[in-house]
């Protein structure tokens, strides 16, 4: 490993993986080892957390395509040894929240990450059961999620003496998800969404949660 040449990404960009490719299949409990130690760095490095999530899949019959995946991450861990989540001092306690998915074969992988003031303490990545029929519904499903996490976190904040008195901030990059949340009607694009995750909306109306176009944000 150390005398390889470090990546700048855990991953090869659009690299899509199958759990049949018809390469040879490498040895079970070394590649569910390597997997194993990946995910336990995903604690303190959320870099990484795709990539983890991703290899698990493949625990059952690894290929070589799968454990050379892995031994890529391993050469993006040696080039970023000095990454680190910062926490700094701050007075402003501002929980502020970030989505996404990457919807490729109909089951979306989702995402979250939560900052609180400086570094990041809270994130995930974990891919859906539920099938979603267009990205613009994938991502409506992931803020939901998202959204639980940010009642759960601002629950947390208050009992600790750190209620936030502002909704909070929650920054997604698909405009249809704003638009259906404020769309209270069940038009074409929203009916056939699992009620479940329409509790966005009300988390909006009683002011905890606010969606905000992370590309505007960033202007």
């Amino acid at each position: 490993m150390f005398g390889c040449k470090s990546v700048t990404t855990p991953l090869v960009c659009n690299e899509k993986l199958m759990k049949e490719d018809g390469e040879k299949k490498v040895d079970e409990t070394l590649y569910r080892s390597l997997v194993g130690n990946l995910l336990y760095l995903t604690a303190t490095k959320p870099d990484i957390m795709f990539a983890a999530s991703l290899l698990s899949r493949f625990m059952n019959s690894p290929s070589q395509v799968h454990f050379g995946v892995g031994k890529r991450v391993l050469r993006y861990i040696q080039g970023t040894m000095n990454y680190g989540i910062r926490f700094e001092k701050n007075p402003d306690v501002k929980l502020v929240g970030f989505c996404d998915i990457d919807w490729g074969d109909m089951k979306s992988t989702s995402g979250y990450v939560f900052s609180l003031g400086s570094g990041v303490f809270s994130w995930l990545s974990k891919k859906k059961q539920s099938v979603a029929q267009s990205s613009a519904e994938a991502e409506y499903m992931s803020a939901s999620i998202a959204t639980s996490q940010t009642i759960w976190l601002r629950r947390i904040l208050e009992d600790i003496g750190e209620k936030q008195p502002t909704p909070t901030e929650l920054l997604c990059d698909n405009k249809s998800v704003i638009s259906m949340t404020k769309n209270l009607c069940f038009h074409s694009r929203t009916r056939h969404i699992a009620i479940k995750y329409h509790f966005i909306r009300e988390a909006i109306e009683d002011k905890e949660v606010q969606l905000t176009i992370a590309s505007l944000k960033s202007k």
